[in-house]
Order: structure tokens, then C-alpha cells, then sequence
């Protein structure tokens, strides 16, 4: 019967928006295909109890990333670019100057920089409960969301063991855990959207899914291609003259904040990261195959990607919508984009999940294929768990990351000196600590000279290395007394200097 309600949901639909020429041929070829999957015996009746279940694995990531990000910001692990970056603009939202980030420049309208309105739903948040937690407690419940869709669809079509090994895996990748332990970034925004979207694709549910790939468009610029991606989708599986209509509004949308929004609101007038996107140096159509995949760390990237669906997702169209994102990472020039560190390929897991799904509920092709796809989705969650420990959540499982920290310690109790209001020039990772009540920018930029600053605030205790060496922090910090700065307190390898008042 929910089989039957799916498609009858998807006839309805597709009448409602009226949409002549629409594919009819494929889209009755689709349900078919649909019908003719086997119903797992007893599946309906485990439905109904378990109907909470994707809710209930969406909390339990959510404790567990907001578990984590926390610890990890009371450790004074989190950084200024980009943690500090965020909610300076969130706090300019929350106190109704727009996104203005010391952190950049004075006066730098963060809408310069990415096109990303979206931040402002995290000011009432930050009204809540001023400070950098804000932000990544906001994150935590948006990657974990993703989780309801992804194991929802699972749940129907698959039933209860598939759904929480899909809702697991995706929740424990290696791609969501990247993202939770570098700080917060704006595209947790487009996670949760590409994972409804894509699950409506899988769903044929066409306008729901242009309705949750619509508001990519304000978390940043380079998502209205995915979108069109999305539109792409639809026009060619399903509703044509909807998927045309998606795919002109996604790239409309692009073009418009990369050519006109990005540059009237850039200092230096144009969009800031086109070295970038594509590459340097332009690309040859005979070589473009050849470095996709070159150097071996892209080769690298991509296939971690299909690890945790046991390299099934491969076989599934909704794999498509990864293109664009993966297209510009690969061919850029910026070596950053290619692996799998930071947050650039949490906004792909869902649709990779999603894409296993749809492989999944597709059985056919032979009783060797039969059992591979019966025992994928347990492959694939052990390939999940066996990459857990080389990326961020598998320091959960450390006593190192529960130990009090004397640097720590220290941080916190040496930046209370700093008074509320002040500016203050800050190693990268003591910024976030007093992006909440501070003017503060980090210490070492060319662009913004410590000296302009009345409190300064160095880490010595477990330095970066960026953007100065440790011995041109010891330097600078040394210049820094010699013309007059005078050091309130040092320890822990913290060290707090102040300019004299009067």
C-alpha cells in the first residue's frame, strides 16, 4: 500500500503542476520498475513502531556532533578563520548591522566574500546565547537532519536494519565528520536540503524536490549549479518543462551573484575566488578526464567517496547531482579542494547515501548481484567505521580529548582579562574565544597590523604555524614589548599584552 501511495502521490503531483510534454514513457517505465520490487515479508507492520526511528538516530548525531564541537572549542582547538569569520557575521546579523567581519578587514561585508544570506537564520540563535557555540550547535542539527531523509527512505523501502545502517553510516562518514571538526562553515545550511531533495528525486516527487534544491541559492554561490543539476534531473526523468524552468533559475542565479552581487559588494570590486574555480591556467577537452582524477589524491577522494556505500552508488543517475561540486573541486587550482580533509565534501554524503538507496531498492541482475546488494549496506558501514579513526569523531574515543589541558586552562583565563569592546589582535585560535564581545582580527596579517590594536593575545602553547611560523610569533611578540606593549599575564605558552592606558 505505501508503494502504491508513493506513485499515486507522483501522478498527482505531476498533474497538479500541469506540465505538458512530460516524460511519460519513462517516468510509467520508472513506477513499473518501482511496483515490480519485491516487499520485504512483514516490512509494513516493522514500519509502523519504527516510524520514529530516523528522528531518533537524527538526536543521537546531533549529541554527538554538538559533544564534539563543543569539547573541542572548550580545548581551544577552533580557529578564527574560519569558526571567528562566521560569527562575526552572525553577530552582525544578530545586532542588526549585517555581516560585518573585522576578521577580513575592517568594515569587510562577509556578502563580498560568499554569497550567503542564509546566516541570518542564526541570529535568533545568537540572541538566545551569544557566542561561537551558537554557531556550531546550529550545525550539529542541520548535518544531522540530513539523517531523516536518507534513513527515512531506506525505512520504506528497505526496512528497519537497512535504514539504521544507511542513517549510521551516513551520520559516522568520513565527509560529515571532516565538516564537525573544522569549526563552521555555511554550507551545513545546504546539507540538509540536498539530502530532502535528492531523496524526492529518488521519490520522483519532482516539485517537492525543485522546492528543498531551490534555497541552495542563498547558502552560496556556486549551488545554484546544483540546481540546475537538479532541474537537469527532473527534465530528463521526469517533469521537462519544471526541470527546464530549475535549471535556467539555477544557473540564473550563479551568474548573478558571481558577475554582479559578489563584485558590487567586494573591496576590490570583482568575485574573489575565480583564480580558483576551474583553475588557474584554463583546461584542455583532451586532458580534462586525465585531471579529474590526477593527482593520486583526487583519485583518492573520489573513491573514499563510494567506500562507504560499498561502491554501489556508482550504479545510481542521483549520483549526477555530485558533478558540479565535484567538477570545480577537482579542476581547481587550490590543492585544498582535492582530498578530504575540511568541509568540502560534506554537501556530497547525502547524495552519495542517497544514491545507495537507490541502487539498494533496485534488486535484480542475478542471485550473485542479489546478495552483494543484501550485504552492502553492511559493508559499507564497516568501511565507515573502519575510516572513523583517521578523521575527527574518532578522537571522541581518545583519553587525550577528555583531558583537562593546561593551555586551556590558561586561554580561558588570560583572555577574561581582555575587557569587553576592546580590539584586539589574536592568534588564529584564541580568535573565537572573544569573537562574542571583541573587535578581533588575527595576529601576524600584513593586511592588519597588530599595532593598531590595544590587547594582543598570543599562542605559543600549541601554535599553528599560520599565518606566521611559530619563530616569527615569537619575534613579532618580542617587537611587540620592545616598543611598548606590556604583558598582563603568560602561561600555558598564552601570552595577553597590553598597550598602557593614559
Amino acid at each position: 500500500m505505501g508503494r502504491l501511495a508513493a506513485v499515486d502521490s507522483t501522478n498527482s503531483e505531476a498533474g497538479t503542476v500541469g506540465i505538458p510534454g512530460t516524460a511519460g514513457t519513462q517516468e510509467t517505465s520508472d513506477t513499473a520498475e518501482a511496483a515490480a520490487i519485491p516487499e520485504i515479508p512483514g516490512q509494513a507492520a516493522e514500519r509502523r513502531p519504527a516510524r520514529y526511528l530516523p528522528w531518533g538516530l537524527a538526536l543521537a548525531f546531533f549529541a554527538l556532533y554538538t559533544l564534539y564541537s563543543f569539547r573541542r572549542h572548550d580545548l581551544v582547538l577552533t580557529t578564527g578563520y574560519d569558526l571567528g569569520i562566521f560569527e562575526q557575521a552572525v553577530r552582525g546579523y544578530a545586532e542588526g548591522h549585517g555581516p560585518i567581519v573585522a576578521l577580513k578587514a575592517d568594515g569587510f561585508n562577509l556578502l563580498g566574500d560568499h554569497f550567503s544570506p542564509v546566516l541570518a537564520l542564526l541570529a535568533p540563535l545568537y540572541w538566545l546565547w551569544p557566542g561561537a557555540k551558537a554557531l556550531l550547535l546550529g550545525q550539529a542539527a542541520l548535518l544531522a537532519l540530513a539523517v531523516v531523509p536518507l534513513s527515512g527512505w531506506a525505512l520504506r523501502r528497505l526496512g528497519t536494519v537497512a535504514a539504521v545502517l544507511v542513517g549510521v553510516g551516513y551520520g559516522a562518514s568520513w565527509g560529515v565528520a571532516s565538516a564537525v571538526g573544522f569549526d563552521f562553515h555555511e554550507v551545513s545550511f545546504a546539507v540538509p536540503l540536498v539530502a530532502f531533495s535528492v531523496v524526492a528525486l529518488g521519490e520522483q516527487r519532482w516539485r517537492a524536490a525543485v522546492l528543498w534544491a531551490a534555497p541552495l541559492v542563498l547558502v552560496k554561490e556556486d549551488l545554484g549549479v546544483t540546481v540546475a543539476a537538479v532541474g537537469g534531473y527532473v527534465c530528463w526523468r521526469g517533469a521537462r518543462r519544471l526541470g527546464l524552468w530549475t535549471v535556467v533559475f539555477g544557473l540564473a542565479a550563479s551568474a548573478l551573484e558571481m558577475l554582479v552581487l559578489l563584485p558590487a559588494m567586494n573591496p576590490g570590486g570583482s568575485f574573489a575566488y575565480w583564480s580558483t574555480l576551474g583553475g588557474a591556467g584554463g583546461h584542455s577537452l583532451l586532458s580534462l578526464p586525465l585531471e579529474l582524477v590526477t593527482p593520486a589524491e583526487k583519485a583518492r577522494t573520489l573513491l573514499l567517496l563510494l567506500a562507504p556505500t560499498a561502491l554501489l552508488a556508482i550504479r545510481s543517475p542521483l549520483l549526477l547531482i555530485a558533478v558540479p561540486t565535484l567538477a570545480w573541486r577537482m579542476l581547481s587550482s587550490n590543492p585544498a579542494y582535492w582530498g578530504t580533509s575540511y568541509h568540502y565534501s560534506v554537501v556530497l554524503m547525502p547524495i552519495v547515501f542517497a544514491a545507495f538507496v537507490d541502487v539498494l531498492s533496485r534488486r535484480g541482475g542475478g542471485a550473485l548481484s542479489s546478495c552483494w546488494t543484501r550485504g552492502a549496506p553492511a559493508v559499507g558501514l564497516a568501511a565507515t567505521l573502519f575510516l572513523l579513526p583517521c578523521y575527527p569523531l574518532g578522537q571522541l574515543g581518545t583519553p587525550g580529548f577528555w583531558r583537562s589541558s593546561v593551555r586551556a586552562e590558561a586561554a580561558h583565563s588570560l583572555l577574561a582579562r581582555i575587557p569587553s569592546g576592546a580590539r584586539v589582535a589574536a592568534s588564529n585560535r584564541l580568535v573565537p574565544q572573544l569573537t562574542d564581545r571583541c573587535t578581533v582580527f588575527v595576529f601576524g596579517l600584513p593586511q592588519q597590523p597588530w599595532s593598531t590594536a590595544q590587547w594582543l593575545a598570543v599562542d605559543d602553547g600549541q601554535p599553528m604555524g599560520w599565518p606566521l611560523t611559530p619563530a616569527g610569533e615569537r619575534a613579532q611578540l618580542a617587537l611587540a614589548e620592545s616598543v611598548g606593549y606590556q604583558v598582563v599575564g603568560s602561561e600555558g605558552g598564552v601570552t595577553v599584552l597590553r598597550w598602557p592606558v593614559g
